[in-house]
C-alpha cells in the first residue's frame, strides 16, 4: 500500500479533515488552524481566532 491509498483509506477520513481545514479557513480572518496527528491521520483541529479592536 502506498502512502496516497493509505492517506486516502480509513473511510475518506483525509478528505473530511480538508474539508473541515477548507471550511475554517473561509470563515477565518484573524488566527490559527493547528492540526493534531497521530500515527499519520489528522486527530484534531484547533482553530483560535482573533478579533481585532479598533480604538
Amino acid at each position: 500500500m502506498d502512502r496516497d491509498e493509505k492517506q486516502s483509506g480509513a473511510g475518506g477520513v483525509l478528505p473530511d479533515a480538508l474539508a473541515l481545514v477548507s471550511e475554517a479557513l473561509g470563515r477565518l480572518r484573524y488566527g490559527a488552524i493547528q492540526l493534531t496527528v497521530h500515527d499519520g491521520k489528522v486527530m484534531q483541529i484547533d482553530v483560535t481566532e482573533r478579533k481585532r479592536l479598533t480604538d
